[in-house]
């Protein structure tokens, strides 16, 4: 069967997954983040995508982004991947893939998820039992968005500017919304909506991306039809 095309609206934002293949180490050492984290900058700036939050683990990369043209998203990670991929193989003298196929995304509903997004992007490396705190860990984006670090790679998202008037009162604010962890219900629609290429949002939110690609989106009801 042949794959639908991916939902990617222009100007709408997209949590994107993309996994080793079987789970497999990615990142084996710092210059390989480094790398990847250069080229991530230099394809989201040639295919117009505006990187608003992102982490890079051991085993797979979390991108929350915002394409400025059509299929850019698509663009940026392709050209990304491959790139990666040939760096990856000459450094450890291997062959073959991976990436775990295609990358994974949902389109995300601003007002009700984006900081949410933001939150269970950078909190990550918390879940995974690699740190205790999101400060901690070196390859995201929470030392931009919480204490400031400069970044080439981050745009930061108009509903991320206006937690402040000022850069420091963004971030004090910002930081305010990890005193609690993502989880129960929130988590689980993060994940479901990622994995199978939903929308994350309320219907309304769905029922405009739906008349904006003319595709229909929604989960289909499980069993055989009635009747």
């Amino acid at each position: 069967m042949a794959r639908l095309p991916r939902v990617c609206p222009v100007g709408i934002p997209q949590h994107v997954i993309q996994r080793g293949n079987n789970r497999q180490v990615c990142f084996a050492c710092e210059q390989d983040f480094a790398a990847y984290a250069s080229w991530l900058k230099d394809y989201a700036n040639k295919y117009r995508v505006d990187i608003h939050a992102w982490v890079l683990m051991t085993n797979h990369v979390h991108l929350l982004c915002t394409p400025g043209a059509d299929n850019a998203v698509s663009r940026m990670m392709q050209s990304l991947g491959r790139q990666y991929v040939r760096y990856f193989n000459m450094s450890y003298k291997r062959t073959g893939t991976l990436w775990e196929g295609r990358f994974k995304s949902c389109v995300v509903q601003e007002e009700n998820y984006l900081l949410q997004l933001y939150r269970y992007i950078e909190l990550n490396p918390v879940r995974a039992g690699m740190v205790d705190q999101p400060s901690d860990y070196a390859w995201s984006s929470y030392p931009i968005n919480a204490l400031g670090k400069t970044s080439a790679l981050c745009t930061p998202h108009p509903l991320y500017l206006a937690l402040g008037r000022e850069p420091m009162e963004r971030q004090s604010n910002y930081r305010e919304l990890f005193k609690y962890h993502v989880e129960g219900k929130l988590l689980e629609d993060i994940r479901h909506a990622t994995n199978k290429g939903m929308v994350l949002g309320n219907r309304r939110f769905e029922s405009e991306v739906e008349s904006l690609t003319g595709r229909k989106i929604a989960a289909k009801k499980m069993g055989r039809p009635v009747g």
